[in-house]
């Protein structure tokens, strides 16, 4: 094996420049998938995050209708307790449970308000205060004012909608409405605190109110559109789901409510796990493209080799024996593209993670509904370092097979032949 060995490594600086382009083949492909797989953990990790904190919660309680009208943004089948007692007091049972970290409920509502003969499409969330902070952190986004205290005819804006309204802190603001029985309203609301959040959503079309004052104008007295829990963490939602439901269908014998996990409540989500299915297949494709230089390397080096390859064979070299030097030439030019690649690759997405991505053009024609951020941070961690140096490794040996196998099959009398 030594003797294969080091017959193998002349092999390989016979031609440096060759060798050298397999080598580069392989890196830039391992460099690649390292840095493709990190971007998109961490587009995945982000938006799920975003999708938890804004839209689903950890699980989500809606009735069982609301699912079909949500997009309509209908206050038709709303959650009104355990047995219709309220939602608060939903709330505090749910609360009991050690499990759930936090429950919050929401009202979701469309609204419209008219600015110099144009109306302004707007999307109203009536909440509890300081459940809604502790929920979001969006106190970390203020950049003017206070958030909405209950009981106060009170609106917090984005700054975006803020410029479309061309309303300020102090000022006031009537918005028009469809409560709860299709009746078309208006209530007017003192402006008393300004956001400004990197999601167009909550920047330019998002405003609140207190869930109480909500409830007044939508006519939804102890009522909410959903309520979101937050659990321990994300995994611990799917285990904790059949809890809640269980909770719920023994404290009320109407069936109206459904429990969701966060992969349930959107469809976009899903999407991304599909998506990355169809990713792992791309990271073997870009291997296979830097496997198919090392193929053809091979290929020439069997062909210029021939004459070679018989006298060896005629010396008493068996097949199996050169069968295993290619391989060894193949697999020595892929570890070592394949390292090269995970440390060029492991420092991209290391610099990348901490400085991000910045895709503000690329996002600004895309729906507002739609939570990414704009600056995107890739993740940076040792197993996908390791997994795009083994999977380098792995695809270059197998890939190289086929012209070793074409060398070892070589007949020493048709190789000396071979001038």
């Amino acid at each position: 094996m030594k003797f294969l060995i080091t017959l193998a490594a002349r092999n390989l600086l016979r031609n440096k420049i060759r060798t050298t382009v397999s080598i580069i083949a392989i890196l830039i492909a391992v460099m690649a998938v390292i840095f493709t797989r990190g971007l998109m953990m961490g587009i995945l990790e982000n938006t799920v995050s975003l999708y938890i904190q804004y839209d689903s919660g950890h699980l989500r309680i809606i009735d069982q209708n609301y699912d079909k009208k949500e997009k309509l943004l209908s206050l038709l089948h709303p959650v009104d307790g355990l047995e219709g007692d309220g939602v608060l007091n939903m709330i505090e049972k749910l609360e009991e449970n050690d499990e759930i970290e936090l429950a919050v409920p929401r009202i979701k509502f469309g609204s419209l308000a008219s600015v110099d003969e144009e109306l302004v499409r707007m999307l109203g969330w009536g909440v509890i205060p300081d459940k809604e902070i502790e929920f979001t952190d969006i106190s970390n986004n203020f950049v003017n004012g206070r958030m909405v205290k209950r009981g106060s005819k009170e609106i917090v804006i984005g700054s975006g909608l803020s410029d479309k309204l061309g309303k300020d802190v102090g000022d006031k603001v009537t918005i028009l409405y469809q409560n709860s029985f299709d009746a078309f309203k208006g209530s007017t609301f003192e402006i008393v605190g300004k956001i400004d959040h990197y999601l167009p959503l909550i920047n330019e079309r998002l405003f609140y109110i207190p869930l109480d004052q909500a409830q007044r104008i939508l006519i939804m007295d102890g009522q909410a559109t959903e309520v979101l829990i937050k659990a321990e963490s994300m995994n611990s939602a799917f285990e904790l789901k059949s809890t809640v439901q269980k909770l719920i269908n023994s404290n009320d014998g109407r069936q109206k409510y459904q429990v969701q996990t966060w992969e349930e409540a959107n469809a976009m989500l899903s999407y991304f796990k599909v998506a990355q299915y169809i990713y792992n297949v791309i990271y073997i494709l870009l291997i296979l493209l830097a496997a198919i230089v090392v193929i053809n390397t091979m290929i020439m080096i069997v062909k210029e080799r021939t004459r070679e390859i018989g006298m060896m064979a005629a010396l008493g070299l068996k097949k199996k024996e050169i069968l295993t030097m290619f391989i060894i030439e193949g697999t020595t030019m892929g570890i070592i593209g394949s390292f090269l690649g995970s440390i060029a690759g492991g420092a991209l997405t290391r610099y990348l993670s901490i400085y991000g991505i910045d895709y503000t053009r690329a996002l600004q024609g895309i729906e507002g509904e739609l939570l990414v951020n704009p600056i995107l941070y890739p993740v940076y961690n040792i197993n996908n370092i390791v997994f795009g140096f083994i999977l380098g490794v792995i695809i270059t040996t197998i890939t190289c097979i086929i012209p070793a196998r074409r060398a070892a099959k070589l007949e020493p009398n048709d190789a000396l032949r071979n001038i």
